[in-house]
């Protein structure tokens, strides 16, 4: 199959690219690494008039790493990430999943931005930038605003992202010094979208017991979730097999899981319980 035909612009700077968003709107696509828009176009369950190639602005390819902060730009790929070691020592548990993002074809060719607006639920990203409290950046040529993933995800492939707005970086929280991680999922083969993904962080004081936690799971819903739930149950105890089963049955509880061709909805449940128990231990010997 080939694109339907449409209009190719190839901006040289953020504000031609928003001004071309500000123009054309709905009837214009973004081409960032194009692993998901051109397979869409290619079999014309999307047909953009406007294609805006932003691979030129070089501007949102940067990756800053601070003490208390990672900002990704959106045009960053995620070889880019995967290959840092700086990434690898403040935030581990994203070069951990950012190594399951499909194959390295793709993760040559993928940026950051391109995966979180295309917002998979079953995705990787989007899954830590909710685990990390992360703040996603939009421009637009009328102005700026900040979203929490909570407020940009709105279902399966839906965000808030505005036809004229640009998302231009994300803010990762680095969680507390000795914060025990693990990203984990189960798919059908190495490189397939996550049938189950699950991110655990876990911190212990010095008694043994926690004082952080965050868990948060994908391929659960229309977009990845938090089970709050589960995290106060494990604040101020000290982790055991049991108590780590448990908050995986409080997870399953909490979710509603479609089935489909892949796995029922009780299995995914299942799956649930088993890889956020299996998440939490790997996070607990980490932590420290």
């Amino acid at each position: 199959m080939k694109p339907a035909p449409f209009t190719y612009f190839a901006p040289k700077s953020l504000n031609a690219a928003l001004t071309l968003l500000e123009k054309y709107g709905a009837e214009a696509k973004i081409l960032a690494g194009g692993q998901s828009l051109v397979p869409l176009m290619n079999f014309r369950l999307m047909r953009p008039k406007y294609l805006l190639d932003i691979n030129g602005l070089q501007e949102l390819a940067k990756v800053r790493v601070a003490r208390r902060k990672v900002t990704l730009g959106s045009m960053a790929r995620h070889r880019d990430i995967e290959y840092s070691p700086q990434v690898a020592r403040q935030l581990p548990i994203l070069t951990e999943a950012i190594r399951l993002v499909g194959h390295p074809a793709i993760r040559n060719r993928g940026t950051v931005g391109g995966s979180l607006v295309h917002a998979d639920p079953a995705a990787e990203l989007p899954l830590i930038t909710l685990a990390l409290d992360a703040e996603l950046h939009l421009r637009s040529k009328k102005g700026s605003r900040t979203l929490k993933p909570e407020e940009f995800y709105l279902g399966y492939l839906t965000t808030a992202i505005a036809p004229d707005e640009l998302l231009v970086r994300i803010s990762l929280q680095t969680p507390p010094k000795g914060t025990g991680w693990c990203f984990t999922e189960f798919t059908r083969r190495h490189g397939d979208f996550a049938i189950i993904a699950v991110a655990a962080l876990l911190r212990l004081d010095k008694q043994g017991k926690t004082v952080f936690s965050r868990i948060a799971l994908g391929g659960v819903g229309p977009a990845p979730v938090r089970s709050t739930g589960a995290e106060q149950l494990l604040m101020g105890k000290q982790p055991s097999t049991e108590l780590f089963r448990e908050a995986g049955e409080l997870v399953a509880s909490e979710i509603d899981p479609e089935g489909d061709i892949h796995a029922s909805s009780g299995y995914r449940r299942h799956l649930s319980t088993v890889l956020v128990r299996r998440a939490l231990e790997t996070a607990q010997t980490r932590a420290g």
